[in-house]
């Protein structure tokens, strides 16, 4: 099961980053027709006056859809044939082939639209979401269906939860400069009719906030000594976002260049997995299988900022 979750969160993402090729490529359009590509061809069809290379990439892309499909059926079944079934785990693994399918409606709406910017964003920031819930997937693939034990005080917690709207708020902003920006996935896509650089700024100052919680969070996370797989996370989280606005900020400097583009969907599926696992870290469940007392039990007494404290303060 937790194999089928590893393939989800990959699958999830990478589908996203393929959907970025279709778009630097100008070849949303390239199949104009779905879920057909033509009137009457399921295919490619060198008949009409689309380029082949079009074609075939934005058709490549969805045969993909069809391998993302399949890892989502598999998560699904997997998680019926879990022994004791677990309910978390189970309703986890049906948004995999629920996303998938509701992907599907979306990306159809958006060639049906011409693919308005709109509908582009949407169609990215579902994904996003999927990338979110396949990550929380392995980690329940792991955990029964017990009450959650936090990791951290509540404090932290609600800092956590923060930093995850504005994680969102970031990603959005995000879409916008893409909406704007010189990629449209087809040459005659109307665009957002907002100065890229306004977007730009907006963007790059919610970043800079974004870090500045991260690092607030970061000493919050040393002084209560926080698990050991909490600050894992936290730092893997860092990382990323770091990686990601070094790329952002090369890529807009060199007049974004495609490469870049799809490097920088890479990224945000990165950075939103790494936020994911830090979510999925302030609190934990028995192992499936396990007996007796919780693993989170004596971290979250550790997260407490006074010795011998009753446990309702430990637990923030």
């Amino acid at each position: 099961m937790r194999s089928l979750a590893i393939a989800a969160v990959i699958a999830q993402a990478g589908i996203s980053v393929t959907g970025s090729v279709v778009r630097v490529t100008g070849s949303g359009l390239g199949c104009p027709e779905w879920p057909n590509c033509f009137p009457g061809s399921l295919t490619p069809d060198p008949r009409y006056d689309v380029a082949l290379l079009h074609q075939w990439v934005e058709f490549g892309n969805r045969l993909l859809v069809g391998v993302v499909s399949a890892v989502a059926l598999a998560c699904l079944v997997g998680a019926l044939g879990t022994r004791p079934r677990r309910r978390r785990l189970l309703v986890l693994a049906a948004t995999m082939p629920a996303g998938v399918a509701a992907q599907a409606v979306i990306g159809g709406v958006t060639v049906l639209l011409g693919l308005a910017w709109w509908t582009v964003s949407m169609h990215f920031l579902v994904s996003m979401v999927l990338v979110w819930l396949a990550v929380l997937l392995v980690g329940a693939s792991g955990e029964a269906d017990s009450r959650p034990v936090p990791t951290l005080p509540r404090a932290l917690r609600a800092l956590v939860g923060l930093s995850t709207g504005l994680l969102a708020a970031l990603l959005v902003a995000g879409t916008l400069v893409t909406a704007a920006g010189p990629h449209a996935g087809d040459a005659d896509t109307p665009r957002l009719g907002v100065p890229v650089t306004t977007l730009v700024q907006l963007h790059a100052d919610l970043l800079i906030g974004y870090l500045a919680l991260l690092v607030g969070l970061g000493f919050a996370l040393h002084a209560v000594a926080a698990p050991r797989r909490v600050r894992r996370a936290f730092r893997l989280l860092v990382l990323a976002v770091l990686g990601q606005g070094c790329l952002g900020a090369v890529q807009y400097t060199l007049g974004v260049p495609e490469v870049l583009v799809s490097l920088h969907v890479l990224g945000a599926c990165l950075v939103t997995a790494a936020a994911a696992a830090l979510w999925s870290a302030t609190s934990e469940r028995p192992p499936a299988g396990t007996t007796g007392a919780t693993p989170g039990a004596t971290t979250a007494a550790a997260a407490g900022p006074v010795a011998g404290a009753p446990d309702r303060v430990a637990l923030g």
